[in-house]
């Protein structure tokens, strides 16, 4: 395996570093990728998995202002190292969140609900009444998406594969404020149909699957509609729709969103508030979670790379 643990000794505290205890941190998928270096930045190894998750302020050094021990702390940009027990981390590498947000769904802001907000709102002016097409719904970002649009009067189609527990995977994204939930099959069915006589057709679709949804959500977008894929890319090409119906495809990355706007901690700040007001209200809650141990981590990547996984493993630290 390209993982093992390992005891190492905790770096001094500089003056503007910040000694954090490590509460909770999830497997991500992309996580894995990273490592395997099938993703799009690569770590010098040997170094730390683990891009999301949330710790406790331990100590500060002399010229942090923004912290203080016993605040609870995301990190701010990727490649933090998060799965381990300590750290020590430059204070601009870390975002304070409100202490009473539960440990959960602090532990899986950084990636997920973000791409979700910026996604809802960077593309297509959405207001209440329309409509949003997601392909890989039940994944975290999907999640978050589901929960985000609703509080914001949103209507979702929620698209997933077919599985042996489809029942209870609709049940669940209903749950959480899902508006309508179907296979991939179901896209290309005339019933489709039935769900434009009481929402609009979407103005806007999130795809992160790729392959056949792609090209069948596109049929579904209005004219000039937008697509936006992030995560898995597409193999394969989604041509007519966009060229004879004008809508646009664009991409999104997390990652890339957070470097345009280093400087701009005015628009990082009004995200964060906006995810820690949801959350606060109970509109925005973590994805169906599974905790282990950090000592059962080879158990934990192995379940993030199952097919069909509904649950997100989350390292206990």
């Amino acid at each position: 395996s390209l993982f093992r643990l390992k005891d190492l000794e905790v770096a001094k505290l500089g003056d503007s570093d910040v000694h954090v205890k490590m509460l909770a941190a999830p497997i991500n998928p992309a996580d894995i990728n990273m490592i395997q270096g099938t993703y799009a930045i690569l770590s010098p190894l040997p170094a730390v998995g683990g891009n999301e998750g949330v710790g406790e302020v331990l100590e500060v050094g002399q010229r942090v202002t923004t912290l203080k021990p016993g605040d609870r702390v995301i990190p701010a940009s990727s490649g933090l190292g998060t799965w381990r027990t300590q750290g020590v981390f430059p204070e601009e590498m870390l975002l304070k969140v409100p202490n009473d947000i539960p440990v959960l769904c602090a532990a899986t802001l950084s990636v997920n609900p973000c791409t979700a907000f910026r996604m809802l709102a960077d593309f297509e002016a959405l207001a209440p009444g329309d409509s949003v097409i997601q392909n890989g719904a039940n994944s975290g970002v999907g999640q978050a998406v589901i929960q985000i649009a609703k509080a914001s009067g949103i209507k979702t189609i929620n698209v997933v594969r077919d599985r042996p527990d489809l029942p209870k995977l609709v049940e669940r994204l209903m749950a959480l404020g899902a508006d309508h939930v179907i296979t991939e099959e179901m896209l290309r069915k005339p019933e489709m149909k039935d769900i434009f006589k009481s929402i609009p057709k979407p103005r806007l679709a999130l795809n992160c699957v790729g392959g056949k949804s792609t090209t069948e959500m596109l049929r579904h977008l209005q004219p000039k509609g937008t697509m936006v894929t992030y995560g898995g890319m597409a193999k394969q090409p989604v041509m007519s729709a966009f060229i004879f119906r004008d809508v646009r495809l664009r991409g999104f990355w997390m990652t890339q969103w957070r470097k345009d706007h280093a400087q701009d901690q005015e628009s990082v700040a009004s995200m964060m508030d906006a995810l820690y007001q949801l959350i606060q209200r109970g509109q925005l809650t973590a994805p169906a979670c599974t905790e282990v141990p950090l000592q059962d981590y080879k158990a934990a990547l192995e379940a993030t790379m199952k097919p069909f996984t509904s649950s997100k493993q989350i390292l206990l630290l």
